[in-house]
């Protein structure tokens, strides 16, 4: 295959190297509002947005994940547009990039105060009999989790008392992360004080970056002119036929696609808890009041075990032949992707690419392997190194690719 050998300078290629083998938690901003899986730093989305793009450029990421592309774009004054057919993924979205008033933070903060009293285990709840049956509260009826559930069922019962839609939204918000600190990979479950007190906290962290990404992004906003477009655009859908999608239009073809796609042969739980172990629970989804319904395999591709991994790889040539078909002659794709046997994915991942239209870009300043490639480390990849040890899905590579000529 041929390749395009990429320049850069010095200063950028420094930042870029710094930002990809970076080791800083995921902080800042909104970023802290949930740990969505295999997400990658704000920082490394921050510095290749700056490398490859200009003020009022598009950015696209078309596994929008946990929104950290989007987040990044919108403070720093491009064009954001994100594609995931998660409906957990939709809310978070919505949830970091809301840009709050003075009187939305006033209301949230009363709320807060107002909700640690109502969080007594002896208060009746309103019962969520719709989601309990179709199992939204799978694996939280246990002896140590039902008193999380019943103070997350007060919590819904408060949050309809608030203003509008905004405030709403980001009081779900603190739940969520609540919740998933109080429930997700936890051997044991806090007590009802413990969540009560973390809750509070929660809502402090999550006021503060909702204020800070306000700041930044209206600074950002007066220095990019109007396009009359939403500075933030999300759909929730699958990115195969994304060429047909007529509300993307205004924003082609994209300057930059940065995103990190489901990793062949990873066992990622997207759209899960883990609850005391294994046990798994769709609980984020009524949280969010989102519906999910759907297995692992729909958000990997296709499973994980299947010879060859040809569900994958078919699904993969489908969503890169259609973002090849709204890409532009100046369009960057930058991808950050982890494999369970590098060995044999690597090259069958990368002929992908090449059958859907794209060549692979090397920078030999970002370099730092053999392969003229750039990997990385990635720190706390609890969902498989805890259970399996150290694994070459422990690691990363930085993909570059342009359309091909």
């Amino acid at each position: 295959m041929k390749e395009w050998k990429g320049r850069m300078d010095q200063a950028t290629a420094t930042i870029l190297r710094e930002a990809i083998h970076s080791r800083e938690p995921v902080d800042g901003l909104t970023h802290g509002l949930y740990r969505y899986p295999a997400r990658f730093s704000p920082g490394f989305a921050r510095a290749v947005i700056e490398a490859f793009t200009e003020p009022g450029d598009v950015v696209l990421d078309p596994f929008v994940g946990g929104g950290t592309t989007l987040v990044e774009a919108r403070a720093l004054g491009r064009l954001g547009v994100g594609v995931d057919i998660n409906a957990l993924s939709a809310f978070l979205l919505r949830a970091k990039t809301t840009l709050l008033s003075a009187q939305d933070v006033h209301e949230l903060r009363s709320w807060g105060e107002r909700t640690l009293v109502a969080l007594n285990l002896r208060r009746p709840a309103r019962r969520a009999t719709t989601w309990m049956a179709l199992g939204y509260q799978t694996n939280l009826t246990g002896r140590t989790t039902w008193p999380s559930r019943k103070l997350i069922e007060l919590a819904l019962d408060s949050i309809r008392l608030l203003a509008n839609a905004r405030q709403q939204r980001l009081a779900r918000a603190v739940l969520l992360k609540t919740a998933q600190w109080a429930l997700d990979c936890r051997a044991e479950i806090p007590s009802a004080r413990a969540f009560r007190k973390q809750l509070l906290v929660h809502l402090h962290e999550v006021l503060a970056g909702a204020l800070a990404f306000r700041g930044a992004a209206l600074r950002a906003d007066r220095e990019v002119e109007p396009r009359g477009v939403p500075r933030t655009l999300f759909l929730q859908r699958s990115v195969e036929g994304i060429e047909n999608e007529p509300r993307l239009t205004p924003y082609l073809p994209p300057r930059l696609v940065l995103t990190s796609p489901p990793y062949p042969g990873v066992h990622v739980l997207y759209h899960r808890w883990q609850v005391q172990g294994r046990r798994e629970t769709p609980a984020p989804f009524w949280i969010a009041d989102a519906l999910d319904g759907n297995g692992p395999s729909y958000y990997t591709f296709g499973d994980r075990k299947r010879p060859g991994l040809a569900p994958y790889f078919a699904r993969a040539a489908q969503a890169f032949t259609s973002l090849a078909r709204i890409a532009g002659p100046q369009t960057l794709v930058v991808q950050l992707v982890a494999f369970a046997e590098p060995s044999w994915q690597l090259p069958a991942y990368l002929g992908v690419m090449q059958d859907a239209g794209f060549r692979e870009a090397t920078y030999s300043s970002l370099a730092n392997a053999r392969d003229g490639r750039v990997w990385r480390g990635v720190p706390n990849r609890k969902w498989y190194a805890r259970t399996r040890g150290e694994s070459s899905a422990s690691n990363e590579v930085v993909l570059f690719h342009r359309l091909a000529q």
